[in-house]
């Protein structure tokens, strides 16, 4: 992984620049740029959820800092899929340019535009399929079907007199897929024989070996679940899952049960899917969530929210017993998705909350309840032996899903140098089927807390996780302003750290002493003795209690 920090050189006329602003090193907010003859071509613009050593935060969002004063040269988005890693941030980058075409399939703009429509933004965009070739600006784009985990994924091919680069997005090669929508081979076998200068290729299940088991291997294990239930049955998924809640709709149906959908999310983007198609509703069986509780308990499945351990989502409100629906003995939880690397702690907790409430958890570490969107590395083999790309960057995914990926492209027979492993911000010019490093901008992550977007810096996280894990110890004490004589105080309290205030009695007699010194020595600036105070109570509290709480000290003149 590139390290140091430098700016690249001035763009050669002729050469296609490439820029991944995130997406690389982690699993979420997608985001490459491509840059040729002075205009920009954006692919996905997604986000990254928070883990827990980022209490607060609600997304984490691309670094757009390199495109900011360059906004009028973007000639396009293209959004390669609906889900939230690849389409999440947009709303961040329309608020700088809210004109800012977006291009991309019926479900992914209509999954877009539902978002947008929140944040009162309505977006240019242009509906693209399989098939279809769009110029935009210098960059022609053929777009290209693959079978993914939410349909009408599309893969981009984009084209310039300086190279060939083909970017698969997430996809996989499921070879029975629930919609009959292949990852078109042909088309990559066909743009194969024209060259590709580089294949930009989804990592997430590289050191997956063999092949991702197929969609519908999973209708049956569903169907099982639900018929032997006793009572009621809750399933928890992504909420753009297409795919999952059409086999548990399927599931419901053949076992007499009615369907809730919980959370805003869920709702929003199943009735999306369901108004364009995409979604095949059997007659009668979804019902409002208001009206299924009033059904028999055996009667009911309810399609949730929160299979990530989302503090807010509708699965974890359950475990807290913060949800009108109280789960209990006999009860089915199916967790049918994957675990996003990171989440593994909140997902846990979930699993075992929803033990202790007496319900029958089923997940992908028990059953086969959920496979996965990604291809694996028999899949991946395929595709490089099929393309014999010049240059491969391994993207979507942490540093050892981009090493493995690059591995099974080296043992294809590409090139070590021309397999480059990137991180975000490693800028990349290709010219005559070459592709150098140039460049290493110096990126980072950007915060959105409630409605503030960027403020928020990690040193702000890392005061928040001291006063989780530490504590809060304040300290007030009242000087005299002629004679810097100690008046009033100290006044010591906490949150966090000690039941009983008590336990500052010994180090009171410490903090006047230290301040009588200093004010012997003529101290009398009040910030100079607040932190005179601050490194009293700090080695106390290290020395007696081994801790390292927030202290502050506040020293006022009277």
């Amino acid at each position: 992984m590139a390290e140091t920090i430098y700016d690249p050189p001035a763009l050669d006329k002729g050469t296609l620049r490439i820029t991944p602003l995130g997406g690389l090193g982690e699993i979420g907010r997608n985001m490459t740029v491509f840059e040729y003859e002075g205009k920009l071509l954006i692919v996905d613009c997604g986000v990254l959820f928070p883990e827990e050593h980022q209490p607060g935060v609600d997304l984490i969002l691309p670094d757009m800092e390199p495109i900011k004063d360059r906004l009028d040269d973007i000639v396009g988005v293209v959004l390669t899929h609906g889900h939230e890693d690849h389409i999440g941030g947009v709303p961040y980058l329309l608020r700088l340019k809210n004109d800012i075409p977006l291009i991309g399939s019926g479900l992914t703009l209509a999954l877009i535009e539902a978002k947008l429509k929140e944040h009162r933004i309505k977006p240019y965009t242009l509906t693209v399929k399989e098939g279809d070739h769009e110029k935009l600006g210098p960059f022609d784009l053929e777009f290209i079907a693959v079978n993914h985990s939410i349909p009408d994924a599309l893969a981009v091919a984009i084209k310039t007199p300086a190279g060939l680069a083909l970017a698969t997005g997430d996809f996989k090669m499921d070879q029975l897929p629930l919609d009959g929508r292949l990852t078109d081979l042909r088309a990559f076998a066909r743009l194969g024989e024209e060259g590709i200068d580089l294949f930009l290729v989804d990592s997430t299940n590289a050191d997956v070996p063999g092949f991702t088991p197929l969609e519908r291997a999973i209708g049956p294990v569903l169907e099982q679940v639900i018929a032997a239930a006793p009572r009621r049955v809750i399933v928890a998924s992504f909420s753009s899952h297409v795919h999952r809640v059409q086999q548990v709709l399927d599931a419901a149906a053949a076992h007499g049960r009615r369907v809730a959908l919980l959370g805003r999310s869920m709702v929003r983007n199943m009735t999306i899917a369901s108004d364009l198609g995409y979604l095949n509703v059997p007659d009668g069986v979804l019902i409002d969530y208001k009206k299924a509780r009033n059904l028999p308990d055996d009667q009911i499945v309810y399609m949730s929210t929160g299979s990530q351990g989302e503090p807010m989502a509708v699965l974890s409100r359950m475990v807290n017993q913060e949800h009108a629906i109280e789960v209990g003995p006999g009860d089915t939880v199916i967790l049918a998705s994957s675990l996003i690397p990171g989440n593994e702690n909140a997902v846990y907790r979930v699993i075992d909350g929803l033990t202790k409430l007496g319900a029958n958890v089923v997940h992908k570490g028990n059953a086969k309840v959920h496979v996965s969107g990604h291809a694996a590395a028999g899949e991946l083999l395929y595709c490089y032996n099929i393309l014999q790309p010049k240059n491969v960057l391994p993207v979507h995914g942490e540093y050892r899903h981009l090493m493995a990926n690059a591995k099974l492209a080296q043992a294809t027979g590409i090139a070590p140098e021309r397999t480059i492993i990137a991180e975000n911000g490693t800028v990349m010019d290709l010219r005559d089927g070459d592709v150098q490093v140039v460049g290493q901008l110096d990126l980072g992550f950007v915060y959105v807390d409630g409605k503030t977007v960027g403020e928020l810096t990690d040193s702000d996280l890392k005061d928040r996780r001291v006063l989780s894990e530490e504590g809060f110890i304040s300290i007030i004490c009242v000087i005299d302003r002629e004679t810097g004589k100690l008046i009033v105080g100290p006044e010591i309290s906490s949150r966090g750290f000690a039941e009983d205030d008590a336990v500052f009695e010994s180090v009171k007699p410490k903090i006047v002493a230290a301040l009588k010194e200093a004010s012997g020595n003529g101290v009398r600036d009040t910030h100079a003795l607040s932190q005179v105070v601050r490194r009293t109570v700090g080695r106390w509290v290290n020395t007696a209690h081994r801790r390292r709480p927030m202290i502050v000290p506040m020293v006022i003149e009277a």
